[in-house]
């Protein structure tokens, strides 16, 4: 029921975006537009699985005290909200941030972050560590085997990238290649903070430009129709090239890569260095900025967080309703179950403004969608969500299938008296992950609520973009502190249930 739901809710929006779109046609800026689009999110592909590459392989052959801790945090910019990361950037690149202060003391020109440059820089602060983290499961799932048996035949560190290693990257880094692609084809916020005007604007934006300045419902139609077509692409081509090289099977032994030394060993740990400093550092100067204007903060902002917080909240609800329901009947099996998990997966072929102009278009008619800009925002949140709550959950729960299933059917135990005794145990540590991480990503996003929103029901993304706009950039640093303290609390909050009493 929920699947065929889901599935009919996607088809009904996307129906009316393609019904609509068919009154329009787009011109020389719209496609200027779609060529920006592809071009930024192409460059920083490459540029953040280009810089990931040589961390990952730093991270893969050095140990150090504090390693665990830094791939660790390598998570964080995902959770981050996106008005946060831009915001920490705008405090080191922006006219007045610790770059351009330290220039003008030099009697040096200033840098400029506005534009096509500040796009992909904001694109590799964000989605570099995702590509880290990819990459460096690449090398942690070569077998030991291989390493060894190149050591007894001499290969030093040169033979061993290029018999072992390169392999295994010309399986990974297509994926990480289309995954980061995908994640800023349908960037918004960065392109809304940074993009610098006509120049500089995505399909995305121009999406939301077309319903907010000129209420042209047809010509943001075809723009999201233009938009399903780009991402549908991108997921299918991620769909083929995800897989990693077979590199044969091994004992499940740690991976243990020569360790390097000389120089190799100094670049390694500048590389590592380097990287570190790169993500803290926005994030460090905008908590120093930040910190002493929270006492000072306006009530709005206060009451924007209130409804952040609720909002995540009910995001969280929904999506683990929804992710037990649909991971239960594909874990079950039966001719059915391919069909349900493609429903669940299906929302990853849409991007959350062309999902929320189609509900924009199907509510026009019938009441103002300023009316429902909270609602429609959690729906949508929740089936962007469930691609990864899903892709977290389900391996879980068919484990817990396959280990507890005889055992819970010769007992007896069906409905929720099966769930709560032999599979929870064995699912609560995704699931805590999966619900903390939509309610985190619900906390910071700024698309769906941009799109609907009017002076009601304003959340605190969208109170800091407005505080920006104001050039009330104190408070609008102090909001945005206050907005990613409470995104990693509600994210702990969640995942902290799932790791207590979790079978391990």
């Amino acid at each position: 029921m929920l699947a065929a739901a889901i599935a009919g809710l996607m088809a009904v929006a996307l129906a009316v975006v393609f019904f609509r779109a068919g009154s329009s046609r787009l011109g020389a800026a719209d496609w200027a537009a779609v060529r920006f689009s592809a071009t930024q999110a192409a460059v920083s592909a490459l540029a953040s699985v280009a810089l990931a590459i040589p961390v990952a392989r730093a991270l893969a052959r050095r140990r150090f005290a504090g390693r665990a801790g830094l791939i660790a945090a390598l998570g964080a910019p995902f959770l981050l909200p996106v008005v946060v990361a831009v915001l920490g950037l705008l405090a080191i690149f922006g006219r007045a941030g610790v770059l351009n202060s330290g220039l003008a003391a030099l009697g040096l020109p200033q840098v400029g972050i506005y534009g096509f440059h500040g796009v992909v820089l904001a694109h590799v602060f964000l989605n570099m560590p995702l590509a880290v983290r990819m990459i460096l499961h690449g090398w942690q799932g070569v077998p030991a085997e291989r390493v060894r048996l190149a050591q007894s035949l001499g290969l030093g560190p040169g033979g061993v990238f290029r018999h072992i290693e390169v392999p295994m990257l010309r399986g990974v880094v297509p994926g990480a290649l289309l995954a980061v692609f995908l994640i800023c084809l349908t960037s918004f916020a960065v392109v809304l903070i940074l993009g610098g005007g006509p120049r500089a604007t995505t399909v995305e934006l121009a999406i939301w430009q077309a319903v907010r300045f000129d209420f042209d419902l047809s010509r943001a139609a075809m723009l999201a129709a233009v938009q399903f077509g780009l991402c549908a692409a991108a997921v299918l081509l991620a769909a083929r090239w995800t897989a990693p090289a077979a590199l044969g099977a091994g004992l499940d032994r740690p991976l243990a890569l020569p360790a390097p030394g000389g120089w190799r060993r100094m670049a390694d740990g500048l590389v590592i260095f380097v990287a570190a400093l790169f993500l803290a550092l926005p994030v460090a100067v905008l908590v120093v900025w930040g910190v002493s204007d929270l006492a000072d903060l306006p009530a709005g902002v206060w009451n924007a967080a209130a409804t952040s917080v609720a909002l995540a909240l009910v995001v969280a609800g929904l999506t683990a309703l929804a992710v037990v329901a649909l991971a239960s009947a594909v874990a079950r099996g039966g001719g059915l179950a391919r069909m349900v998990e493609a429903a669940g997966m299906l929302p990853m072929a849409a991007s959350s403004l062309v999902l929320g102009i189609g509900l924009f278009l199907m509510l026009h008619p019938f009441v103002a969608p300023s009316r429902l800009a909270l609602p429609v925002t959690a729906l949508v949140n929740t089936l962007m969500a469930l691609p990864f709550a899903l892709r977290l959950v389900l391996p879980a729960w068919r484990a817990a299938e396959l280990t507890q299933g005889r055992l819970a059917d010769s007992l007896g135990l069906v409905g929720w008296a099966r769930f709560r005794l032999a599979v929870l145990p064995r699912i609560r540590r995704p699931l805590g992950m999966a619900v903390g991480l939509a309610a985190a990503l619900a906390m910071g996003d700024l698309g769906v609520i941009a799109l609907f929103a009017s002076d009601q029901g304003v959340t605190l993304p969208l109170q800091v973009w407005r505080l920006m706009g104001a050039y009330r950039t104190d408070q609008a640093e102090a909001a945005a502190l206050l907005l990613m303290g409470l995104s990693f609390a509600v994210f702990i909050l969640f995942d902290s249930w799932g790791r207590r009493g979790a079978d391990t």
